[in-house]
């Protein structure tokens, strides 16, 4: 028997030692040599060590009857090391991947078959066959049929071993291993027909419907209050005089957040904010991991979430929907403590890609988990990821459906205008040049979110991370501007105010707008019109009185103005020169280049690009015209600047499939809603579009990019909120 083995051996010109097995038929003393030779190759083969099979060695069974094993080689040769990492050593049939065998790479580097290695696992044994390391990260297997979609069998780590963001993973105390091996359990648990399984929140604040006078506040010491002012187009119209479409502006400034902390989790200097001094969110990210988030992709959609669960605080909660052709809740709202962060953490990582791309299916989830949830933090939003177009839900235009249906892919639920209480904002992210950017927009806009343009795959956490500094900030919720006229003769034109719902009175007496939520310090300008009448009898024209009323989402109280904000003009005899506000001035600039990228917009999907340029270029012409370019207004730079980007995205059909539509529709939903969006390379701190970005945000992108580039941190300068200048007496 034992001569058959050794004929093998040479046969197959294996550089190796064979323990041959002992049978009743070869008990020769040569079998002690070998026994012997066994003993000399395990004191003296580098690869055994006190904590390796030295210590604890158990050979792996043949078919024979008898004892036997696979011998380690005396020497580290190459055709030995070979050979070792083509053997599977639980069954010692050879590795080749492609032939219809998994193959699986534990963290101490060893191979061996899936279906081995699960087996191994599944009775208890969580070390290495072959070095006895301790394993922290194992292989589980369950009937294909049965998997998740999107999610992997194997409970593994792929990042970089000095990923930063990947120390909690295996700094994670011995004590917690168990709750973290539950998540394969988790993976595969049914899903409730209601989403009411969210983790319990801490007690929370009843929310209060009586109203507190503005002033009684202005003592917290965490926000501050808003801050309103009015501007008229100009200070004086003559008393004779009879002024058609006078402007009024409104603008607005949401309280900072003082409590911000020097240090963080991560040992770096920049500020964070206190979870105690900020409103806790409820978020939910839907991510697209189809077949065409393969490779990098994948990779950097799991180390930007993996910062998200990084920089959520112990009150907010998470919740993760993976979704190709069908959709799959990874796991329900769960607090970012400790635990939940790792837990959070590996159920990203487990994520595979395969696959179509349904995104009615996962919205249609990810809102089913913020309505059914049992318990609310005061903040709740969804993050959509895709790359690619839904190819379950929306119609290809064509006989009867000229236009695809993008409202169909967002849950009626969540759109902004059904006449719900609760609102739940979408901010979608296109990822790439093959992205569906018209329904991505649409998602946003119906819900009242906003959409990003992730041209570069390496931006993908910026973006992120300016998107979260926000939601990680609300400092007002429920805000409504009540508009009404002072002069028994005034009524009110127009109120633009972009994306935002307003109202008016039939009597054009009184108007509303509906801002809902803002962030820490983020601005918003309104402009109303009004016709001023001639009034030779007074001195001053009362125009407008502004009051604002919103809830504080901390202490959860409504809170009012103790008194309205109101704007008055001076009447006098005859005015030498008139001087228009350069605020005013500037947001109708601002107003003035969103119309005009719509009217590009609808050109180009016309398929006349040379008319949309046109379009562009006339207006960057009257906009360097303007009071407030001739000031050197940044904002008007910064609109200057966008519409050149446009303007050179239309150069051609191909470009503009590419990038030009995504880019400007990123403008157009950043501009309605007044608020900042990641297009092209505006979240780098050189990019001259960086319009509405708020400290928080900056704060948030700075640490994404200290992360990334490992780097000591730097503070980035934050240049003034392109909405409003700190400069001018208000009236």
């Amino acid at each position: 028997m034992a001569s058959k083995w050794r004929k093998a051996k040479l046969a197959l010109g294996l550089n190796t030692c064979l323990y041959v097995p002992q049978t009743s038929e070869d008990s020769s003393p040569s079998n002690d040599v070998a026994a012997g030779r066994f003993s000399d190759v395990a004191s003296t083969s580098p690869m055994l060590s006190p904590t390796g099979l030295a210590a604890d060695c158990r050979l792996p069974t043949t078919p024979t009857p008898s004892s036997s094993g696979l011998r380690l080689p005396k020497s580290g040769s190459k055709s030995s090391k070979v050979l070792l990492k083509r053997t599977c050593a639980i069954c010692l049939n050879t590795m080749k991947p492609g032939h219809g065998h998994a193959i699986f790479t534990a963290e101490c580097s060893h191979s061996f078959h899936f279906h081995c290695i699960t087996s191994n696992v599944k009775h208890g044994n969580q070390i290495c066959p072959v070095c006895r390391a301790k394993w922290k990260e194992i292989p589980f297997q369950s009937v294909a049929s049965n998997l998740p979609h999107g999610v992997s069998r194997i409970n593994s780590v792929g990042w970089p071993q000095d990923d930063a963001w990947m120390t909690v993973l295996r700094r994670l105390p011995s004590s917690h291993m168990d709750a973290s091996r539950q998540i394969a359990s988790l993976f595969h648990a049914p899903e409730p027909a209601i989403y009411d399984d969210d983790e319990v929140l801490e007690q929370q604040p009843e929310i209060r419907e009586k109203s507190t006078p503005i002033a009684d506040a202005a003592d917290n010491d965490c926000t501050g209050t808003l801050e309103v002012k009015t501007y008229p187009e100009v200070s004086a119209v003559p008393r004779s005089s009879f002024h058609n479409n006078f402007a009024v502006l409104i603008h607005l400034k949401a309280p900072h957040i003082s409590d911000r902390q020097n240090g963080s989790r991560n040992h770096t200097i920049l500020p964070r904010i206190s979870q105690n001094s900020r409103a806790s969110v409820d978020l939910v990210t839907v991510l697209d991991v189809s077949g065409s988030m393969a490779g990098t992709k994948l990779a950097l959609l799991k180390r930007a979430m993996s910062f998200v669960v990084q920089n959520l605080g112990p009150s907010d909660r998470l919740s993760v929907i993976a979704f190709s052709s069908t959709a799959r809740r990874l796991f329900p709202l769960r607090r970012m403590t400790e635990i939940g962060r790792q837990q959070a953490l590996q159920s990203v990582n487990s994520l595979i890609s395969n696959g179509g791309t349904n995104i009615a299916e996962g919205l249609r989830k990810g809102a089913k988990v913020l309505i059914d949830r049992k318990w609310k933090n005061p903040v709740g939003s969804i993050i959509l990821l895709s790359d690619g177009q839904d190819t379950y839900t929306v119609n290809s235009p064509g006989g009867n459906h000229p236009r695809p249906d993008y409202q169909s892919l967002l849950p009626i639920s969540i759109h902004r205008n059904n006449g719900a209480s609760l609102q739940i904002p979408v901010h979608a992210f296109g990822f790439g040049a093959d992205h569906d950017a018209s329904s991505m927009h649409s998602i946003s806009e119906n819900s009242g979110g906003t959409f990003s343009f992730i041209e570069a795959e390496s931006v993908i956490q910026d973006a992120f991370a300016q998107c979260i500094g926000g939601l990680l900030s609300v400092v007002v919720q429920e805000l409504q501007i009540k508009i009404e006229c002072v002069h028994p003769s005034l009524q009110l034109g127009l109120i633009k105010a972009g994306s935002y719902p307003t109202s008016m009175t039939a009597d054009a007496r009184m108007g509303s707008i509906s801002v809902g939520d803002l962030y820490a310090e983020e601005e918003r300008d309104f402009l109303a019109t009004v016709n001023v009448p001639v009034d030779a009898s007074r001195t001053e024209t009362s125009l407008l009185k502004v009051r604002c009323i919103y809830r504080d989402p901390i202490t959860k109280e409504m809170m009012t103005p103790e008194e309205a904000n109101e704007v008055t003009i001076q009447r006098p005899e005859t005015t030498r020169q008139v001087v228009v506000s350069t605020e005013v001035d500037r947001q109708r600039n601002r107003l003035h280049a969103a119309e005009a990228m719509a009217e590009a917009r609808a050109a180009a999907e016309n398929g006349n690009l040379a008319g949309a340029v046109c379009v562009l270029e006339s207006c960057r012409k009257a906009l360097s015209e303007t009071v407030s370019a001739q000031s050197g207004d940044r904002l008007c730079a910064a609109l200057c600047a966008e519409l050149k980007e446009m303007q050179e995205r239309m150069a051609n059909r191909r470009v503009y499939e590419e990038s030009g539509r995504a880019y400007v529709l990123s403008g157009l939903s950043s501009h309605s809603w007044q608020r900042a969006t990641a297009r092209g390379d505006s979240t780098d701190s050189t990019s001259r579009v960086q319009s509405y970005q708020t400290p928080s945000m900056v704060d948030m992108v700075t640490r994404s990019q200290t992360m990334v580039m490992g780097n000591a941190p730097r503070q980035r300068n934050l240049q003034p909120a392109q909405s409003f200048p700190a400069r001018g007496q208000p009236r």
